[in-house]
């Protein structure tokens, strides 16, 4: 059989509504300055998709320092990996200040989140070790513990319970092959807004002999007195071995990073395959990131604008009757319950009709018959933004419950 043949058939979960979705619902294409007003189809937009959560996405210093420093070097240079030819002091600088600010002895940088954690994963584990992790963890931690060919127990999501059962059975496991614990979880899990139970996870490090790697992407910059991100929210931060978080979100760029003691972060500098063999982040990312960390650190009223934003759109969602689940961060979802088709013309009416735009989430991220509509606030939002949404929304819903979207659905998508 020929190898492409298989995929006629069948398409991936996602893959098979691609004609119906692509521009709308999958790859659609938001246009003009980032910010909480874009342009969709020709109109405007109040967006909740985006994760500038410091509004530094277009902040014009920001603006600023990355045309300077596009002008100065141009996006070619260093060339080559930073192990051969791409090593530079404004690299080294970037990663002394991001390990000063998270309270880790040192600091690696990394040109990409996802393929940065699974080729972390991958360096960590040989085939003796064992690793422990939550369900709910994101796709690049999963690809990552793909590769692992030891012996991998998850536990079920944010549960303690479910945790010590599985830390016990990894442990007697790690004993009997001689080799180590891994436990990863999430800061703030990307889809539910909930913090992970570090605290609780941690309490067990007296028991057994584990490392605790964090991916805490979206607890960076919003989470913790400072904004050194979730360890820093519970106080366990010196309890995380790696703390592991992007440019992504609040820095608004390109990149990662990851942190822990000198000795792991050194071994992991000269064995991670994503850096060893992949050319060295360009010098306008770094000196851009440089200011975005500073700005993080100096400008106190960016984090206290973004909560402002978030306790009002929470609050006005909850007062409103709507399902926002056990989020404790910034992270806001809506929880409807709908079929794919009802999903589809909810969306479409809320973006046609009431120049909303958010991020829907349906089977297999999350169960049949559910619809997640995730919002993320930010410190660029307005109170008129997060009025004329929560109006939006409770429309939208009533039109759901009575039926008005399903009988839509019927004409406009039969075969969903």
């Amino acid at each position: 059989m020929d190898l492409f043949e298989k995929f006629k058939a069948n398409r991936g979960p996602l893959g098979q509504y691609a004609e119906v979705a692509h521009g709308n619902y999958a790859f659609p294409k938001l246009e003009g300055e980032l910010g909480s007003r874009m342009t969709f189809k020709g109109q405007e937009m109040i967006v909740w998709s985006l994760n500038s959560y410091l509004g530094l996405a277009n902040h014009p210093e920001i603006r600023e320092a990355d045309a300077k420093a596009a002008a100065d070097w141009g996006m070619a240079y260093p060339m080559g990996a930073r192990i051969m030819s791409g090593e530079t002091s404004q690299h080294e600088m970037l990663e002394a200040e991001l390990a000063d600010f998270i309270k880790k002895e040192a600091v690696l940088l990394l040109n990409f989140g996802y393929q940065g954690i699974v080729s972390l994963v991958d360096s960590l584990l040989d085939r003796r070790d064992v690793v422990v992790y939550d369900k709910d963890n994101h796709a690049c931690i999963y690809d990552g513990i793909r590769l692992h060919i030891g012996t991998r127990f998850p536990f079920e999501h944010n549960d303690i319970e479910s945790f010590s059962k599985q830390i016990e059975r990894a442990a007697a496991k790690a004993k009997e092959t001689g080799g180590g614990l891994l436990v990863i979880t999430e800061g703030v899990f990307g889809m539910r807004g909930e913090q992970g139970i570090l605290k609780e996870i941690v309490a067990y490090k007296s028991k057994y002999n584990f490392r605790l790697l964090v991916d805490d992407a979206h607890g960076f910059g919003t989470q913790g007195k400072t904004g050194a991100g979730t360890g820093e929210e519970q106080g366990v931060q010196d309890d995380i071995d790696l703390y592991f978080s992007t440019f992504a979100k609040s820095m608004a760029s390109i990149g990662a990073f990851i942190g822990g003691n000198k000795d792991i972060i050194n071994y992991l500098r000269y064995n991670l395959r994503s850096q060893v063999f992949a050319k060295s982040l360009p010098m306008p990312i770094v000196i851009g990131a440089r200011k975005r960390l500073d700005m993080l650190r100096t400008r106190p009223e960016l984090k206290a604008k973004l909560w402002e934003n978030v306790y009002l759109l929470q609050n006005g969602l909850k007062e409103n009757g709507f399902d926002i689940g056990n989020t404790n961060a910034c992270v806001t979802p809506v929880y409807l319950h709908g079929s794919i088709g009802e999903a589809a013309m909810l969306v479409q009416d809320m973006r046609s009709n009431y120049k909303i735009f958010c991020s829907i989430v349906l089977y297999p991220v999350i169960p049949k018959g559910m619809i997640l509509l995730r919002l993320i606030p930010t410190a660029a939002h307005t109170k008129e933004d997060i009025d004329i949404t929560i109006q939006a929304f409770s429309e939208v819903a009533k039109k759901l419950k009575d039926g008005v979207y399903e009988e839509q659905a019927k004409i406009m998508m039969p075969t969903v």
